[in-house]
């Protein structure tokens, strides 16, 4: 288990503007995802807890270790700390063969078992056919599962991953997810991953901790937080909603539903607790929530006639924007590749809005 409470200031200067981390959190066995945008404070908190960087105020506990406790003068080096860190650039040392990184990791080990240690994650991570090989002489992936081996080899309390899919292309992305699902279902050990990507939260993280400006706006599961945005400013940070601009026309608890107006049409939602009506409200609503079909007539119930602006083919499917209803900036809507090929010739559109897609902030 580990629990963070960290305040680490940064006064401005003439070239830069002040920072402040003010944050508090727990983390236990699996990977806990800090995401946020850059210069949200993540990689600060990674080397606040692995002892780079000294807190103003808080305290670091780490099982039964206190790691930082700034009320009792606590501060331990990185080295005592028993963390291992996987860096954004690898930091594998270039002139050393990979056998040799890993045997440089563990050289606090007695000889032998420092040797038998070295041989099991060579294997453990499909490392043994290229042991002999510098880092430059092998793969992007390689690289990488010598640098998260050398990582565990020291057998940490804590793992700490800093970006460490940036750059990686597809394949060796993916191979980097299967060697860190690897590392949570073999070792028991607590892990920290820093990241901007939303898909690999899905891909490996229990636990999400949204940073925005040093602090945390909100925590959950990675569905949790997809489905229940605290507000705005996450739903932003996540990137992946239409926010449109809207007025509660009506509110009725009795029967679950009220009615949104939102650029020239109304559309009919879920009763939202906490709203009355005439507020101004973000409707928030998931691009592959949404439905597309070919105009017929006037527009239906929770139906937006829309011009399609543009159509981008992506790997699973097809993204479409659109303008209309009087509704500013584009609306995205994702559906597959055979939906869309059955409707390209649409002339005309209308976007459906689900009522149990819909929710506002």
């Amino acid at each position: 288990m580990l629990h963070v409470r960290l305040h680490k200031s940064f006064a401005p200067k003439p070239d830069s503007a002040g920072f402040t981390l003010d944050l508090e959190f727990s983390a236990t066995a699996g990977v806990t995802v800090l995401f946020g945008p850059s210069g949200a404070g993540k990689t600060l908190v990674l080397d606040s807890v692995a002892g780079f960087v000294q807190p103003d105020e808080g305290r670091i506990l780490l099982d039964d270790d206190i790691l930082y406790d700034a009320a009792a003068g606590v501060h331990l080096p990185p080295q005592k700390r028993n963390c291992g860190y996987v860096f954004q650039n690898y930091a594998l040392f270039p002139h050393m063969t990979l056998r040799e990184n890993l045997a440089f990791a563990a050289e606090r080990r007695p000889r032998l078992e420092r040797h038998r240690r070295v041989n099991d994650m060579l294997e453990k991570f499909r490392l043994t056919e290229a042991a002999g090989r510098r880092p430059h002489e092998v793969s992007g992936g390689q690289r990488q599962r010598c640098c998260i081996a050398r990582a565990l080899i020291g057998e940490p309390k804590l793992l700490l991953l800093d970006e460490p899919a940036t750059g990686l292309d597809a394949p060796l992305r993916a191979e980097f997810y299967e060697a860190l699902r690897q590392v949570r279902s073999e070792f028991a050990t607590p892990m920290l991953l820093v990241t901007h990507d939303l898909t690999e939260c899905f891909e490996l993280g229990e636990e999400m901790l949204i940073l925005h400006a040093g602090r945390i706006v909100q925590k959950g599961t990675p569905r949790y937080v997809l489905d229940e945005p605290a507000n705005l400013e996450v739903a932003r940070l996540l990137g992946a909603f239409n926010l449109l601009e809207g007025e509660i026309r009506t509110l009725d608890p009795g029967r679950n539903t009220s009615r949104l107006q939102v650029g020239e049409f109304e559309l009919e939602g879920p009763y939202f607790p906490g709203h009355l009506k005439g507020d101004r409200v973000t409707l928030c609503v998931r691009p592959e929530q949404l439905k597309v079909f070919a105009r017929n007539g006037k527009p239906g119930p929770n139906q937006i006639p829309a011009d399609l602006l543009r159509a981008v083919e992506r790997p699973h499917g097809m993204r479409l924007e659109f303008s209309g209803g009087g509704i500013p900036g584009p609306v995205r809507v994702t559906i597959s590749r055979t939906e869309y090929e059955n409707q390209r010739d649409n002339r005309e559109w209308v976007i459906q809005f689900p009522n149990d897609a819909l929710r506002v902030l």
